[in-house]
């Protein structure tokens, strides 16, 4: 099916005020339309390797499946009109093998995994791919934000099986930088994918939650209609983040959506 939109894009990642070195990782592939952010964790620098790998591994899986089907095996694809989607998911959990594997096999990298957040846009859709608490939102021409994620974390599921608690309350929750769910952790991971309609003026916004933490989403969403030239809304977005105390390492990739010439 022919693409009816095309699209432009911009990342920054910054260390932020409080880390001495930055475990996120991110990568454009625009020749495929396939954006990534990873946030690693671990110690002795692992969480970098994680993140690092996580990136390019997926950027790797799927550039092979699009040139090489058969290099794909063991994950089998089905040659429909979501083939390009399957293989995004599959590059995830290809990935999380990779991570656990590495982990196991060398001592220093022990325990290390990584979230990660994904996009893949094909005709006027968006495949969000997510594992953690890595976030994906999409800023509308409208104006409007909407978070296309939902946290893989005790916090998220403390929100959910509490609804009458206060914002203030969720802020005093003990275990909110707990995730439930990262790349490298165990030998099969659960990929969360969702498929999100897009229109012409459309911007996605993939970022660590060194920016979610630090910067509301409706003061993301003011920079991000404020400034049109996307380099300058992500350095924006770093800065914000890093004023509000900058207390983790602060990634964002911003992709907007825009009508074929």
């Amino acid at each position: 099916m022919r693409e009816r939109l095309q699209t432009e894009y911009a990342a920054q990642t910054d260390v932020g005020r409080k880390r001495q070195h930055n475990e996120d990782s991110f990568r454009l592939v625009p020749e495929d339309h396939l954006f990534l952010v990873a946030d690693g964790m671990g110690g002795h620098n692992a969480g970098e390797v994680a993140s690092a790998m996580a990136v390019e591994l997926v950027d790797q899986y799927f550039s092979d499946a699009r040139h090489d089907p058969q290099s794909t095996w063991p994950f089998k694809l089905n040659r429909d009109e979501y083939y390009d989607a399957e293989t995004f998911m599959n590059s995830v959990q290809y990935a999380n093998l990779r991570i656990f594997a590495s982990a196991r096999e060398h001592a220093d990298r022990r325990g290390m995994g990584t979230t990660f957040v994904g996009a893949l846009v094909r005709n006027t859709s968006a495949w969000i791919a997510h594992v953690g608490d890595s976030r994906g939102y999409v800023v509308r021409a409208s104006g409007v934000i909407e978070q296309l994620t939902t946290d893989h974390s005790l916090l998220e599921e403390y929100r959910r099986t509490r609804p009458d608690l206060t914002d203030e309350q969720l802020k005093k929750f003990p275990y909110k930088n707990v995730i439930t769910r990262a790349l490298g952790m165990k030998s099969d991971v659960s990929v969360e994918m969702h498929r999100h309609e897009m229109h012409a003026g459309d911007v996605l916004l993939l970022c660590c939650d060194g920016l979610t933490g630090m910067v509301s989403d409706e003061k993301m969403a003011k920079i991000v209609r404020a400034n049109p030239n996307l380099n300058e809304a992500c350095r924006q977005l770093v800065q914000s983040a890093n004023e509000a105390g900058g207390v983790d390492n602060i990634t964002v990739i911003l992709v907007r959506m825009m009508p074929k010439a």
